[in-house]
């Protein structure tokens, strides 16, 4: 099958062709119908974040499929699965569970402490001419098929568009699960999201699906503003323009938002987040922070009973969360149609990362015939 290669930071992907293991046990493989191209992997491709890091013992040099926002359709089964069949359109999702350990049994599969999506022991189920190639976070839907673990995934309604449910499957996931599961905004609130794009402007549909009174969107690029008032901001400020926290505290009246979310990854604005809140208030950061760094703010900005947590996935329970986002797309609460700012195909997925890195995009949507 073919499949975009990473091979190490600051290069391009390579589109080529590896081979996948049939499915064994628990195990599902999936014909990829679309990929949303997140944030998370360009933090790989910028060098950011270390491949390494999820690559099997002892393998050296590692090959990657990254890419972990899929949907398609099961053109296989292991011998031990229930919860699809071959036909089935399915979302995938890196927060697999095994529904055992204590997280799992409390009600937090995302937490999840024994990640049984790591099949197969430590050998990758991908390879190049003999020699494995790590499969990012179990799921890699940079390439033609998935091999994935049946608790990886969920099945969809089939006249559900596949290229618009893809995005479920990880930043709206996320994003709209910050507002809803992780920090619980309330109706009536007020809420301030660092960074429009697709994992922030899924968080501002959150909020507004929430309830919240006023929702204020932050971005360097000015040009996010229209898009973000269309998910739901009733007011935008260019952080390229001005102090975000200064606006922000205008536009409360001084007060500051019940709410913030850090939305991009950046330690900096993870700080801002939190001396963005309101007395009461909870800062929430949502982003994938770099390797190494550091998150430094004045103890001031605790002060008042304000919180700074942390979101994994939206704090999901994606077999219960993925088909109701979906009903909510269907019922015209959420949007997923105007998300996607651009399609192609997986040669297409370098402009993708690029597109991503100037702002120009929300979500990329790339799609296999």
């Amino acid at each position: 099958m073919k499949a975009a290669i990473f091979r190490k930071p600051n290069e391009p992907l390579t589109i080529e062709t590896i081979d996948v293991d049939s499915p064994q046990g628990h195990e599902v493989l999936v014909r990829t119908a679309a990929t949303g191209v997140c944030h998370s992997d360009l933090h790989f491709v910028d060098g950011h974040l270390d491949i390494a890091a999820f690559a099997p013992p002892g393998m050296k040099n590692p090959m990657a499929v990254l890419g972990h926002e899929g949907s398609g359709v099961v053109e296989a089964v292991g011998e031990l699965v229930t919860h699809v069949q071959p036909g089935d359109h399915i979302v995938a999702c890196l927060s697999g569970f095994c529904g055992t350990c204590e997280q799992c049994l409390s009600g937090f599969p995302a937490r999840c402490q024994n990640r049984i999506v790591a099949r197969g022991g430590d050998v990758s189920r991908l390879s190049k001419d003999g020699t494995p190639v790590i499969q990012f976070v179990n799921v890699a839907s940079y390439a033609e098929e998935m091999l994935l673990h049946e608790n990886s995934l969920v099945k969809i309604d089939a006249d559900i568009p596949l290229d618009r449910a893809a995005l479920v499957g990880c930043g709206v996931l996320t994003g709209v699960g910050a507002a809803l599961n992780t920090a619980q905004v309330r109706p009536g609130s007020t809420v301030a999201v660092y960074g429009c794009g697709g994992v922030g402007l899924s968080v501002v549909q959150g909020a507004r699906i929430a309830g919240a009174l006023q929702i204020i969107g932050i971005d360097q690029f000015a040009s996010k503003r229209e898009l973000a008032e269309m998910m739901g901001a009733t007011d935008f400020i260019d952080a390229s323009a001005q102090d975000p926290v200064e606006a922000i505290l205008e536009l409360t009246n001084g007060e500051g938002v019940n709410y913030a979310f850090e939305a991009v990854g950046n330690p900096t604005l993870a700080r801002l987040a939190l001396e963005s809140t309101a007395i009461g208030g909870t800062a929430t950061i949502v982003g994938v922070m770099p390797t190494g760094s550091d998150l430094e703010f004045p103890t001031a900005a605790l002060r008042g009973e304000r919180k700074l947590q942390t979101c994994g996935m939206g704090s999901n329970r994606f077999r219960i969360d993925i088909p109701r986002y979906l009903k909510l797309y269907e019922s015209g609460q959420l949007l997923l149609d105007e998300m996607v700012s651009k399609k192609g195909s997986l040669e297409d997925i370098n402009e993708a990362f690029r597109a991503m890195k100037n702002g120009e995009v929300a979500r990329t949507v790339l799609t296999f015939d």
